[in-house]
């Protein structure tokens, strides 16, 4: 394998998380010296992988943990489904072909794999779940690199990228608040999006932005992607979409992470602060609904939701970390909560009446829904009326924006005057190349695997 100056590595890679592992020790594996920056110090090294579960997979059979099939045409109906269209059909087709082999690659790497988790079954054909979660990923995966010889930096934030005649030529970093230049020789960014640069993100939103919570790192401010976006990159994506989903209105401002989410909106009724549903709770298996809460919540005033349930469904989902408001009666929750007791007392009335009766599946879309009432619940729509009765209050919870690198089928980045000679992206600076708007469960780390795959690999071949 090559050697060579530690401030000219063959490949450096921006980040620390998923791809950014993917692509190092890809690129490692084919020859090429390698270093890692990442910004967070170690014990939050990571990124948002820390926090992930699982990743979507297609498979043509049983595959490890996976059950049944999970073939291409349904993985991309699945996504079409939430991104409503907006998607490069190319690249989207690739990272689902793609995701089968990223089982055994992953293993091969030391990443463990587990059944799916109770609360989760509806996900057994299509989700991988790591076992530890993602900090026992991202753990193996270090393990991996440094075994294989990739320098890892830590508390290393990239500053500037200098980019010359279509090449990145020089790096500039800080090393534990130093400064440090690096003139590698192939680069491949995966730094994330821009979600805890609370400014840009009010720039891009408006105020509402700032009741916003990021349940992921707090170290993807979005660095590297402005400062290649203000030298004529070509960039892909709203800065308004993101993975948005709704959590637990108590979590922190920053790093909330999985066990923040609320998976409880199927078997509730949502409300905003007035007390007033808006929206069907119930329209699908909550894998292919949830990342639609945080910007439903994000709509309502002072950004804030409450799902209400009652006792008949308190051990339907997975608990938040968070112990849900209990309250013997309506009028009593309703005042815990400061919603109008009237108001809240009316709305659950009115949508208990619509309630009819019929066959209760939760881990299946069961037509169970309301009749009269707008908006109407289409499944599992149970009447809330066995005390005591419970709460949860929402707020929009990011995870990554969508605004980033527009990348072609080998990860390569273009800017204004065409491809670049020695830039590559991958995982979440790039992913709204393939999510226009909308999300599916587990599919960020599969973009984040393919892509980092490519990378490295590309990256390493033009050495």
């Amino acid at each position: 394998m090559s050697k060579s100056d530690p401030l000219s590595p063959d490949v450096l890679i921006i980040g620390g998380g998923n791809a950014a592992l993917t692509a190092a020790i890809t690129a490692r594996e084919n020859g090429a010296s390698v270093s890692i920056l990442e910004a967070a110090p170690k014990p939050y090294r990571g990124g948002n992988s820390r926090h992930t579960r699982n990743f979507r997979c297609m498979h043509a059979g049983p595959l490890g943990m996976l059950t049944d099939t999970y073939g291409e045409d349904e993985y991309y109906e699945d996504l079409l489904k939430v991104t409503k269209g907006k998607t490069d059909p190319e690249l989207a087709k690739l990272a689902i072909r793609s995701s089968e082999e990223c089982y055994c690659w992953m293993e091969a790497h030391g990443v463990r794999f587990q059944p799916s988790l109770s609360g989760t079954l509806s996900l057994s054909r299509t989700n991988a779940f790591f076992l530890g979660g993602g900090k026992a990923l991202v753990n193996a995966y270090y393990a991996q690199a440094e075994d294989l010889g990739v320098k890892i930096h830590y508390d290393a934030p990239v500053r500037h990228l200098q980019i010359e005649e279509g090449k990145v030529v020089h790096v500039d970093a800080e090393l534990s608040g130093e400064k440090q230049q690096y003139t590698p020789k192939n680069v491949v960014v995966s730094s994330g999006g821009f979600q805890a640069d609370l400014d840009w993100l009010t720039d891009a939103w408006g105020p509402a932005a700032r009741n916003f919570l990021i349940r992921g790192t707090p170290y993807n401010r979005g660095v590297v992607l402005r400062d290649l976006l203000d030298q004529d990159i070509e960039s892909v994506g709203d800065p308004t979409q993101c993975h948005a989903v709704a959590i637990d209105g108590r979590a922190p401002k920053f790093d909330g992470g999985i066990v923040t989410r609320l998976d409880c909106v199927p078997f509730s009724i949502v409300v905003n602060k007035h007390g007033e549903r808006f929206y069907d709770e119930g329209e699908d298996v909550w894998p292919k609904r949830y990342a639609i809460w945080g910007r439903l919540v994000a709509a309502q005033p002072d950004q804030v939701g409450h799902a209400i349930i009652d006792s008949k469904s308190l051990e339907l989902f997975m608990p938040s970390v968070f112990r849900p408001i209990k309250a013997d009666t309506v009028e009593a929750l309703a005042k815990e909560l400061e919603l109008p007791e009237s108001k809240l007392r009316q709305t659950i009335d009115t949508y208990n009446s619509a309630c009819k009766p019929g066959d209760f599946h939760p881990t299946e879309l069961d037509g169970l829904a309301t009749t009269g009432i707008e908006p109407s619940k289409t499944n599992w729509a149970r009447p809330i009326d066995t005390s005591p009765f419970y709460a949860y209050s929402l707020r929009p919870g990011v995870t990554f924006t969508y605004l980033g690198l527009k990348v072609d089928q080998n990860a390569r980045v273009s800017s204004s005057n065409g491809p670049m000679q020695n830039l590559w992206a991958a995982g979440e600076i790039m992913a709204g190349s393939i999510l226009g708007q909308g999300y599916l469960a587990g599919f960020g780390m599969t973009i984040g695997t393919v892509f980092g795959r490519i990378a490295g690999r590309e990256a390493a071949a033009h050495v």
